[in-house]
């Protein structure tokens, strides 16, 4: 029996210790990861036409290679449906940042290694050789960005790195935590990449990266010789001359005396000067290509580091459990963004530390938040998840978003009104989430201060009576734009640069709209207008007629000239006409819209084909009206709402389109393509000139 018991043992602790093994093969993703996508290809996928996109694309490169001279000798790709990638399979995505990188990484699987070579081969630069290592092949596509595959998976690494240096503003030495170069090979410690034992100096693999340095530096003489030889025009000059050109006025040419034209000649023509060669400074030369191959060592290095840790793993990426949260496995794309990281470490975090209250500012940051996209047949559909680290901020946080309704807002919402804003929103919790953000701020030393300071802030704010003057409940309504004309003051210069005034006319759109808020407290609005138009100086623009206060711009050139204000059965009204105030008769849609917005914290709605209809004058030039005409006939309507759900505050904004495309993803391209197209059009009527 014992020995039974004994065996059983054995295997289960072998078991175990396989599942720890295989558990260990996992790839982790990098623990400074602000930013986390997964592409959902396999519906995704579905969703493009190829027969579309990739004439376009390769339109897009055909050009952008005619336009770079260091790769007009390069075969641009034929087709990008099919790259060797496996576009229905899920694409990873995550970027870092820390004190001296950033990077951005991809995951992708093949489905034909063989393909995706020839895809590598035609963007890596032009005899530029493949790095190949026991489990995988590497090369950089340029000085930042390294693409490495296997016989099924490929992964790209785009990374910035810049050295760590002396912090004036703190006077503090910034040390470079994620790396050291040492020896010759540029070996790398990274404090956010597992240390690997250093290998033996092997010369052939030197050689090789001495050979990529030579193609590198071949690439980059071009632009620095340019600048070089531009700045040395002005030295030969500045020797020869004593002084900078002198400038001739009302023209852009130079001109020099008759004495100085006699003594040192006329100066050369500008052509001449551009085609003399001048010598290269050999140590400024040395000394950019040397900054420039150390960094480009280092960038490597990591990358190499990178590709090591993901090709001896199972190729399984190690995700936290609180990045996925929120995702949804039915949206097309999902986004983890995590703003504490971004805002308050590295860079980030330096810049935060010199401006005021940098702990409130640190502590409001530390948040993250999860998108997730839908690409449908009739519209877009984004959805945020936001969520604060700190629980009791979240709770506060939530509580905000837990308002009454207001039917008398809503009421003002109507069929011709381009948009709306709704808020719905509990103005006392207000100031309980800003204590939270302040509660444990102090430093230990100052700990007791700052909670004082706090409890006076309380006792000092009558809270209750600040929400009765605007408990919450707020809407602006954009009803139309209107053309004005105005008149305008415009300067013109004569030949000896005399400024004389011209007066012009022009016409500019005037939003009609009003904004309305709920009061408990009419007496205090009251007085706060009736101050307005008593007191001498604000008395000159500020009037009264009826249950009306008025704003008048004496200039009547802007685009607000005149405001109207009143409180009327416990509502405060803003608005450019007084019959804006006065509801009217709803249809089944925007009673439906009325309802939605007391139903949520937040909403809101904009019809942006209205709104680009009232924006016509603003378009003056005969491709910028052409583009408008395309937007007008395809653009769609956006609809927008907060609520708190569960642990997260939710947002989502639907994007309503034209039902042309085949579905709302190909609809932004097919606008896209269409407004290029009209873009294009001056630049191939110059060409059949």
């Amino acid at each position: 029996m014992k020995s039974i018991f004994k065996k059983t043992q054995q295997i289960t602790l072998l078991l175990f210790g396989f599942v720890l093994v295989f558990a260990q093969q996992k790839m982790k993703i990098p623990n400074d990861v602000a930013f986390y996508m997964e592409i959902n290809g396999k519906q995704l996928n579905k969703k493009i036409n190829w027969d579309k996109f990739n004439p376009f694309l390769k339109e897009i490169t055909q050009k952008n290679n005619k336009k770079d001279k260091d790769t007009k000798d390069k075969p641009s790709w034929n087709d990008f449906s099919k790259t060797g990638i496996k576009y229905d399979a899920t694409q990873y995505h995550y970027g870092t940042f820390n004190d001296s990188v950033q990077s951005y990484t991809a995951h992708f699987i093949l489905d034909n290694k063989e393909k995706f070579l020839e895809f590598i081969n035609s963007t890596k630069k032009k005899g530029l050789e493949i790095s190949k290592k026991n489990k995988y092949s590497y090369v950089d596509i340029d000085d930042d960005i390294f693409v490495a595959w296997n016989g099924d998976r490929a992964v790209l690494s785009v990374i910035n790195y810049n050295k760590p240096h002396k912090d004036d503003w703190t006077e503090e030495v910034v040390v470079d935590s994620a790396m050291a170069v040492v020896d010759s090979t540029a070996a790398v410690v990274d404090s956010a990449y597992a240390e690997e034992a250093e290998k033996p100096f092997d010369y052939k693999e030197e050689i090789q990266y001495l050979k990529e340095d030579i193609q590198s530096l071949k690439q980059n003489i071009k632009e620095n010789n340019s600048e070089i030889a531009k700045i040395q025009k002005d030295i030969k000059y500045l020797e020869k001359h004593h002084e900078y050109p002198k400038e001739k006025k009302g023209a852009t040419d130079t001109q020099y005396s008759e004495n100085e034209a006699e003594v040192a000649g006329a100066p050369e023509k500008e052509e001449d000067m551009e085609n003399e060669e001048y010598a290269v400074d050999s140590d400024y030369q040395k000394e950019m290509d040397s900054i420039r191959i150390e960094k480009f060592k280092v960038v490597r290095k990591l990358a190499e580091d990178s590709f090591d840790k993901y090709f001896n793993s199972n190729l399984d990426l190690e995700v936290p459990s609180q990045m996925v949260a929120f995702r949804d496995a039915n949206s097309d794309v999902f986004v983890y963004t995590d703003y504490g990281k971004i805002v308050n470490e590295g860079i980030y975090g330096r810049t935060m530390k010199r401006l005021e209250f940098t702990q409130f500012l640190q502590k409001a940051y530390n948040s993250n938040s999860s998108y997730n996209l839908y690409f449908d047949k009739d519209k877009v559909k984004l959805v945020n998840n936001y969520q604060h680290k700190d629980a009791n901020v979240q709770k506060s946080v939530a509580d905000v978003y837990k308002g009454k309704k207001n039917k008398k807002l809503t009421a003002l919402i109507n069929d011709k009104s381009i948009g709306y804003y709704a808020v719905n929103i509990n103005g006392a919790k207000s100031f309980d989430m800003i204590y939270s953000l302040f509660k444990d701020l102090g430093d230990a030393e100052y700990q007791k201060e700052v909670e004082l300071m706090m409890e006076t802030m309380k006792i000092v704010l009558d809270e209750e009576a600040i929400a009765k003057i605007a408990p919450g409940n707020g809407i602006f309504v954009l009803n139309e734009l209107k053309s004005k004309k105005v008149d305008y003051t415009d300067y013109d210069y004569d030949e000896d640069y005399n400024e004389k005034e011209i007066k012009k006319t022009k016409d500019i759109m005037v939003p009609n709209f009003v904004f309305a808020f709920a009061t408990e407290n009419e007496g205090y609005w009251n007085r706060v207008f009736n101050l307005l138009i008593t007191n001498k100086n604000t008395a000159k623009n500020f009037t009264k007629n009826g249950e009306f206060y008025s704003f008048k711009d004496k200039k009547d050139s802007g685009y607000l000239d005149q405001l109207f204000f009143t409180v009327k059965d416990g509502v405060v009204y803003l608005t450019t006409s007084t019959e804006n105030i006065i509801p009217k008769d709803q249809s089944e849609v925007s009673k439906k819209w009325a309802k939605e917005s007391a139903k949520y914290p937040l909403s809101g709605r904009l019809n942006i084909q209205k709104l680009l209809v009232g924006m016509e004058k603003e378009f003056k030039s005969t491709s910028e009206k052409k583009t408008l005409d395309l937007l007008r006939k395809n653009i769609g309507e956006v609809n927008y709402k907060t609520e708190v759900k569960g642990e997260s505050i939710e947002t989502e904004m639907d994007y309503n389109i034209k039902d042309l495309s085949e579905n709302s993803l190909m609809y932004f391209f097919d606008l896209f393509d269409d407004i290029y197209k009209i873009m294009e059009e001056p630049e191939k009527t110059l060409k059949t000139l």
